[in-house]
């Protein structure tokens, strides 16, 4: 099992995600009192590793549980089964000043650029107070030197005309920078990047992303980019995970990925994206059918209602992820070993 080989060769490792699964329970609006409370499987039982100076790529379609599982794996969520080791350290287990510190090195930068930043707070302020709450900086005036350097290093140049600005005097490119230099500066080891450029105008979108690639290689960060759109997902992660429904269903080299297609959802994904090039004819595919309730889960394999590849054994047994090739795992009957 994939579970399994990552207890292997831990020393290159940043991040450790096993069997992790965050559930949260609801209940119906027409419930009574002796309703039993249903449980959304927003995360069930996945596995992946991060290593040093790589960025992984988790693509799916909204609501498959990118977003939780980065939550669960920065420890704003508690899981409800598995683990997240980070540095090699269970962070279920951190408190006090252990969790501070985990704080410290672990970061992320949101989707929504205008909702990120206090809008009471000019940027010296928004980049200052992190550095005083972890104490780095001697002085004030050595602490406005590190934000300083920092917004010129995510290209607000000259940082002097930036720093007594406040949000809404910054356009929403600018204001994503930003929210990058404040996820920098205090050096973490691990970043996630939660569709940092899906709010941004077309036109600035790949300034952002370059300056993420740039700074990831350079600082040799372990990093996780989230997305539904693939082809940004090809242009920054050298692995991809491809979630449905709170599953990865596929995981491997991010060229694999695109070229092998393995699982019938990879395909649909891929199929249902267009391409750049006048001369590549091919007519989208939509995938057919509709997303199942997370609250009432098919028996067997999720994507089974959907799928155009459906055996009689996928809805009945739920699918294990299996290696396909080296470094490449699938979760799909079609390619099961007995």
């Amino acid at each position: 099992m994939y579970s399994d080989s990552l207890t292997q060769s831990k020393a290159s490792k940043v991040v450790i995600v096993k069997n992790l699964s965050k559930y949260f329970e609801v209940k119906g609006k027409r419930g009574g009192l002796n309703q039993k409370e249903k449980k959304v499987k927003a995360v069930d039982g996945i596995s992946f590793h991060i290593d040093k100076g790589e960025t992984l790529g988790i693509v799916g379609e909204s609501g498959c549980g990118k977003t939780t599982t980065a939550k669960v794996m920065l420890g704003l969520y508690k899981p409800t089964t598995g683990e997240v080791i980070c540095n090699g350290v269970n962070i279920a287990s951190l408190k006090g000043k252990k969790l501070k510190k985990f704080r410290k090195k672990t970061q992320m930068v949101f989707q929504d650029p205008y909702e990120s930043l206090n809008p009471r707070f000019k940027i010296k302020d928004t980049l200052l107070e992190p550095l005083i709450i972890h104490k780095i900086g001697a002085s004030y005036k050595e602490r406005l030197e590190i934000i300083e350097k920092t917004l010129n290093d995510v290209g607000l140049k000259p940082a002097k005309n930036f720093m007594d600005r406040f949000p809404h005097q910054m356009s929403g490119g600018q204001r994503q920078r930003v929210a990058i230099a404040r996820a920098l500066i205090l050096h973490p080891t691990f970043l996630v990047a939660d569709e940092p450029v899906s709010m941004l105008d077309v036109s600035i979108r790949a300034g952002i992303l370059n300056l993420l690639k740039n700074l990831i290689r350079e600082r040799e960060l372990a990093s996780m980019y989230i997305s539904h759109d693939i082809s940004l997902i090809r242009y920054l992660c050298q692995r991809t995970g491809v979630m449905y429904l709170g599953k990865i269903v596929e995981i491997g080299k991010t060229e694999n990925i695109i070229k092998r297609r393995y699982h019938p959802y990879t395909e649909a994904l891929l199929e249902a994206v267009p391409s750049p090039d006048p001369d590549y004819k091919i007519s989208l595919k939509k995938i057919k059918g509709e997303t199942p309730n997370p609250i009432d889960l098919p028996k067997g394999c999720r994507f089974f209602p959907r799928c155009i590849k459906c055996m009689e054994i996928c809805t009945k047994v739920a699918p294990e992820l299996v290696e396909v090739e080296k470094g490449h795992f699938v979760e799909c009957h079609l390619y099961r070993t007995h």
